[in-house]
């Protein structure tokens, strides 16, 4: 996705933000570059594709002529395929029964309220949005969230991706009544709608049994936590940690992002997502006195998520993915950071020495904790042509040779010890060797003893 250079960083187009299929909204890593709208036709369409497919296959070779099994097939295909329009034209209407067996008698319908007579709080208050339930008019809003949170909870065991597919086709029937609203009013409302659902399942549905959530996220952090030695310098993201009003903005950028993962709503977390991109671009601007570029923003983010590590990420991404009230993501602010942060997260996963400016060997060093932090020059410094910038450059890199050459006389020095103690030992062994081949005999002298005749006369 994005590109690195050696000497201005991570650079990516701003086009591959948005969705591939030239819709106009933003797309996401784990919809493979496609909008949430978008996604779900792909979807569709391949669910289409793939269900004469598999009749094919449980049927097997059937022994009739060829056109009576082709007239045969595509008489159960057109069968199902009503089948399927059907059961999809009435699912939302089971969701907005008002009782708990969803009877077809007990069917509340689905129509558009007048704003006249149902006006929606200015606010936003979550707290007067319940209190608007209470009319007489908008009860049945609470009478179908009650009823689809009684549902999904009945629905524990099914995989994942269904449960975002219903809370989804939920969101889109709840739209329906407030089309005649203005577009802010109506958002505000789903917002609250959304909140009101999804804090009533998040025990059920973040982070379940049946995904691979939780192995994700030990994945992530185990890799983040050994990353911890790359500097803003290595991702050249121009962020000035000497100032203390930066670091402060860092400080709160990454306690946002540890934040998220205490929400239970999608857009609550959501909102630390932007709370903290917010503080990371006053942070950059107080390090540049410049705006701050969307390469300057990525390579930033990434930089916080490093630091911040945060908890359950992954399963905070796939959560706001598959249950966020889906124009959050599409369009906004709130869209344009969370798939900044979610191409972070993805270039974090496959970051490698050529992102960092570094060789393999550099690399391994820092992951293996055998190399120290070496500050590098801020890019934006680079522009300079300043005297004294050649001179500190000059210096870094005599530096660099310096503790090279020391590096390599360190090991000469305790290959020259380690000699020095074999050395006696060796001696010892070679002499022990020549003794054993030529053994050293020295034979005694022979005395002669005097004659007995010789020593009487001596005596006399």
């Amino acid at each position: 996705m994005s590109q690195i250079s050696a000497n201005w960083g991570i650079h990516f187009d701003q086009s591959e933000l948005l969705c591939r299929e030239g819709c106009g909204y933003y797309g996401n890593p784990a919809w493979q570059g496609y909008c949430s709208k978008c996604w779900r036709e792909q979807n569709r369409k391949q669910q289409r594709q793939k269900k004469p497919h598999e009749w094919h296959q449980k049927t097997g070779t059937s022994q009739t002529s060829a056109d009576g099994y082709t007239g045969y097939f595509f008489a159960k295909f057109e069968e199902k395929k009503s089948n399927e329009k059907w059961r999809r034209a009435n699912t939302m209407k089971k969701f907005f029964s008002s009782t708990k067996s969803l009877l077809k008698t007990d069917i509340v319908p689905v129509f558009p309220l007048d704003p006249q007579t149902n006006p929606i709080s200015k606010t936003g208050d979550f707290t007067d949005f319940l209190k608007s339930l209470q009319k007489p008019a908008t009860q049945f809003i609470q009478k179908n969230c009650i009823s689809f949170i009684e549902t999904m909870q009945s629905k524990k065991g099914v995989p994942v991706q269904e449960q975002s597919d219903l809370v989804q086709d939920f969101y889109q029937g709840m739209t329906s009544h407030f089309q005649n609203y203005p577009t802010e009013e109506s958002d505000r409302m789903m917002d609250n709608i959304e909140k009101m659902v999804m804090t009533q399942l998040y025990k059920s549905v973040f982070c379940p049994d049946n995904s691979q959530d939780e192995q994700k996220d030990l994945a992530i952090q185990r890799h983040i936590r050994s990353l911890h030695w790359v500097t803003p310098e290595m991702l050249h993201a121009p962020i000035n940690e000497g100032k203390a009003e930066v670091r402060d903005d860092i400080f709160f950028a990454v306690t946002a992002m540890i934040e998220m993962d205490s929400k239970r709503a999608p857009q609550d977390k959501l909102s630390c997502v932007t709370k903290g991109s917010n503080f990371l671009f006053k942070a950059i601007q107080g390090s540049t006195q410049e705006p701050a570029t969307a390469d300057d923003f990525l390579s930033s983010l990434i930089y916080a998520v490093l630091k911040a590590n945060p908890p359950r990420l992954q399963s905070n991404l796939q959560y706001i993915t598959r249950f966020c009230y889906p124009k959050r993501l599409m369009t906004g602010e709130a869209g344009y950071c969370f798939t900044n942060l979610c191409c972070a997260v993805a270039f974090i996963e496959k970051l490698d020495a050529p992102a960092l400016s570094l060789t393999r060997e550099e690399f391994d060093q820092h992951m293996q904790g055998q190399r120290l932090q070496v500050r590098r020059i801020p890019h934006c410094l680079l522009k300079s042509d300043w005297p004294g910038l050649q001179q500190i450059q000059q210096n870094q890199k005599l530096l660099l040779e310096l503790r090279s050459r020391q590096d390599r006389i360190i090991r000469g020095v305790q290959n020259m010890q380690q000699e020095l103690k074999d050395w006696p030992r060796s001696i010892g062994k070679e002499v022990q060797e020549i003794m054993n081949r030529f053994p050293l005999h020295i034979p005694l002298p022979k005395v002669q003893l005097p004659a007995a005749s010789t020593v009487c006369s001596s005596e006399n």
